[in-house]
């Protein structure tokens, strides 16, 4: 758009100069001077004149004194009767040489027809330059129907399944639709049906645009991409066109896949209470079924799509016939993680110390894209410094920072401030330390992160799909480890556990109201979570239970988190000492890591408990 503005900018003042040009040349030039016929009259009595012009009623005059004049004579009248009426002699306009000029002509259209019609045409021109503009933009401004596909070529910058890091069963699902594409005929001669569609569901950046493009890599057949978005616009009937074109487009080339990103923007469940029947997005959506439903028996043609939101698609697009295929994506475990980072640290210089391996048992949870954000920040840190190489410290600090941000170390607190947080942080770390199922502690810091004024950074030794209620338990009691030191020590609180309250908070509701861990309530759920949708997100949870139990949860809560109080009060209370040993080594040194921090706790023979 901002190219569009530009030219009709400039088409604008080129209009303007246009006509400043114009007045310019026609004022250079002096006004003949204006005559009525009485004065012409006069002036041919009195031998003035030289020499009279007529172009229809129009007089140009040329006096005797070299000046011009110029008259109109009256209409369907001769000029020597209008000048003999108004006294003129015969005598006298004899001496005048009176010339009269063909009327028809190009000269005489252009005269006419020129000034009214140049500004007409250099306006289409500017408007003809504008909308060639729009045109070839990549908004498609005035070609509302043509799809804005983008064609990646089978061979130019190729991805296999080998430049994908884990996704093993993944990858195996996918390797029957590059057979397809590969070898056809086999699967049609045993009656075998072309699978039309392929939808891929993970989180945010589990590889899914990246899977894509491999198995159109190890089919070796054009890959058409698109954005779910890009289907719909503000004018009616444009998505279900670009539908059409998609399709048919990739038909040309086919074998070929198409791959639908973000599908969730134009598949979302239709009859969810946004829009009409006919809106503009189930219109596009509509098309979309027909299309994949269209599908010759013999077209070599394969719709892959991608969503994290496979909950609000319509149930037209996951029936057998159209997406037959659906492959799930989960995060990437310890081993995956480990050969993702491979993958991502080709081309940055490592150094000899640095341990892949430890850095992937640092990241829990993470996704292939935090992996690669992950090692971008760390060669950008080790550039900052001035160094060749990316050493092991540098991606323990990016790993911190992706999950709390950057290091404020120029942020001001008093000595106090420092001290309470000090006690804080060493509270979580000493209650990880003190329960058999809390998870280890990683590192413990009281640099400011983010908003975190400080932060203790615990793992689990492995990746985990489970989680047990004396896991949860020992969390709870963990998050209120910071609440419980601060109390204890300075026998006053502060804000800076309003966070593990809020936390720890939430999950207690969950133990109680999700996972059914409740010995009072029972083995139940409370609160429906498969109600109303707006745009995709939940309004809240329906409630399907009585005011009686909901008193009871609230009280089951309450009860989860006083026992997680308590516990936490009475192991800090009696392990005093290994506190303040904690608290003041990191006032000294800022930072523990997990050695150091084993270290410190070692000494006092710490005996985990039960949570």
């Amino acid at each position: 758009m901002t190219n569009l503005y530009k030219h009709i900018f400039w088409g604008a003042t080129a209009l303007i100069l246009t006509v400043a040009l114009f007045s310019l040349l026609s004022g250079s030039s002096p006004e003949p001077e204006k005559l009525t016929l009485d004065q012409l009259a006069a002036k041919v009595a009195a031998g003035e004149v030289a020499k009279i012009s007529v172009s229809g009623n129009n007089l140009d005059i040329e006096l005797k004194s070299g000046a011009k004049a110029a008259a109109k004579k009256e209409f369907d009248s001769s000029l020597s009767e209008t000048l003999v009426n108004y006294g003129a002699s015969p005598e006298a306009l004899r001496a005048v040489a009176i010339e009269i000029k063909e009327e028809s002509g190009f000269r005489f259209w252009a005269a006419v027809l020129l000034p009214a019609l140049l500004p007409l045409i250099i306006i289409g021109a500017i408007f003809w330059f504008v909308f060639r503009q729009a045109r070839s933009g990549a908004n498609q401004a005035f070609t509302f129907g043509k799809i804005n596909i983008r064609l990646f070529a089978p061979f130019k910058d190729r991805i296999t399944f080998t430049d994908v890091a884990g996704l093993k069963e993944a990858k195996q699902e996918l390797l029957e639709i590059v057979d397809f594409l590969k070898n056809p005929k086999k699967f049609l001669d045993i009656g075998a049906k072309i699978p039309r569609g392929v939808l891929l569901m993970g989180g945010p950046g589990t590889g899914k645009t990246l899977l894509a493009r491999a198995v159109a890599g190890e089919a070796g057949v054009p890959f058409f991409h698109i954005s779910g978005s890009e289907f719909v616009e503000m004018f009616v009937g444009v998505g279900a066109s670009r539908v059409r074109d998609l399709f048919q487009t990739a038909k040309k080339s086919a074998p070929a896949i198409i791959f639908i990103d973000e599908i969730d923007a134009v598949g979302r469940e239709r009859g969810a209470g946004l829009g009409g029947g006919h809106d503009e997005r189930e219109q596009t959506l509509n098309q979309i079924l027909v299309e994949m439903d269209g599908f010759e028996r013999d077209t070599n043609l394969i719709v892959m799509a991608a969503t994290n939101r496979p909950d609000i698609l319509d149930p037209a697009l996951l029936r057998p016939g159209r997406f037959d295929r659906r492959v799930f994506l989960d995060a990437p475990d310890i081993n995956d993680r480990e050969q993702i980072l491979k993958i991502h640290a080709k081309g940055k210089p490592l150094d000899k110390s640095v341990e892949l391996r430890k850095v992937a048992v640092r990241t829990p949870g993470f996704s292939g894209a935090d992996i690669a954000n992950l090692i971008n920040e760390a060669a950008i840190l080790a550039a900052r410094q001035n160094r060749r190489s990316v050493s092991q410290d540098d991606l323990y600090d990016s790993i911190e920072k992706v999950i709390l941000g950057p290091e404020r170390k120029s942020r001001a607190i008093s000595v106090k401030e420092k001290e309470i947080i000090a006690y804080h942080e060493a509270g979580h770390a000493l209650m990880a330390a003190s329960l058999k199922d809390a998870d280890p502690v990683h590192k413990v810091s009281i640099i400011s992160r983010g908003r975190a004024g400080g932060y203790t950074l615990k793992l689990p030794v492995e990746d985990v799909h489970l989680r047990f209620k004396s896991q949860f338990l020992a969390d709870l009691a963990v998050m209120l480890g910071g609440f419980v030191s601060e109390e204890l020590v300075f026998n006053e609180l502060s804000t800076g556990a309003s966070s593990d309250l809020r936390e720890a908070t939430g999950l207690a509701r969950r133990i109680v109201t999700q996972y059914g861990m409740s010995d009072k309530l029972g083995p139940m759920t409370f609160g429906r979570h498969d109600g109303a949708l707006f745009l995709g997100r939940e309004i809240h949870a329906e409630r399907d239970y009585s005011e009686e139990i909901a008193s009871k949860i609230d009280n089951e809560v309450k009860d989860f988190i006083d026992g997680a109080y308590k516990k936490a009060k009475k192991i800090i209370a009696s392990r005093r000492k290994v506190l303040d040993t904690i608290a003041k080594t990191l006032l000294e040194k800022e930072t523990l890591e997990q050695e150091e921090f084993n270290r410190i706790v070692g000494r006092f023979n710490l005996k985990p408990l039960a949570a």
